[in-house]
């Protein structure tokens, strides 16, 4: 029974940190974030409602400074204001912003945001699990390892998810008649918008896909759409 306590405490470990995670994520965004109204960017998400057969789509506005858009295990879609400011300033169109909208709605469609927040409690229980294990073999690296490990797998878990939602939103986009065009003109600003340095890092590393990548993927799917 003994040799079975570490893989035990880790379950129970797992529990408890998604319980605490949901609480803390809700808590979070509930006390930093307030709806969007914003009559331009209404105009777009009122399409995509309609292409979805919803009466409307709610975003709500994060208060941090970066960029980044993002979707709560409870549904809700959120933009940051640092975002939100470069559409403000004229960075980023209104479609652009629409495709962020659809990728994030995407994410929640799938089901990526409530088992993000479970891949996140299970990998840190994974860590623990194989930490305790690999450090009476290996003392001083085993640590290390699991780490290392645990970090490959949450990279391409969440690089899966990026290209599922970003196949999501183009179909939606589509749909609703904004097109793809802009989802793809602003994958090539968001290295710079997000100051990313991600083509100096292994594209396995790297918890989103490579930008050419993402692009690709999208035209793979108007080619085959068109046929």
């Amino acid at each position: 029974m003994l040799k079975f306590t570490p893989i035990l405490l880790a379950i129970l470990y797992a529990v408890a940190m998604y319980r605490f995670s949901v609480w803390r994520t809700r808590r979070e965004l509930d006390a930093r974030s307030s709806e969007l109204a914003d009559p331009r960017l209404k105009k777009l998400t009122d399409r995509l409602a309609s292409a979805l057969d919803l009466p409307r789509i709610k975003v709500h506005i994060y208060e941090i400074d970066p960029v980044n858009g993002l979707a709560a295990p409870d549904g809700r879609i959120f933009i940051t204001r640092g975002f939100y400011r470069k559409f403000q300033n004229g960075e980023i169109s209104a479609e652009e912003m629409a495709s962020v909208i659809a990728h994030e709605l995407g994410h929640v469609a799938l089901g990526h945001s409530r088992r993000r927040m479970i891949d996140f409690s299970g990998q840190n229980a994974l860590r623990t699990a194989l930490a305790m294990i690999l450090s009476r073999f290996l003392p001083g690296i085993g640590v290390l390892i699991a780490n290392g490990l645990t970090t490959l797998l949450a990279a391409r878990l969440s690089r899966s998810d990026e290209y599922e939602a970003d196949e999501y939103a183009a179909a939606l986009l589509t749909k609703s008649g904004i097109g793809t065009a802009p989802q793809k003109s602003l994958f090539n600003k968001l290295e710079d918008l997000t100051q990313s340095r991600s083509g100096a890092a292994p594209a396995w590393l790297m918890s989103h896909p490579k930008t050419g990548e993402r692009i690709a993927a999208i035209e793979k799917l108007e080619a085959k759409w068109a046929q």
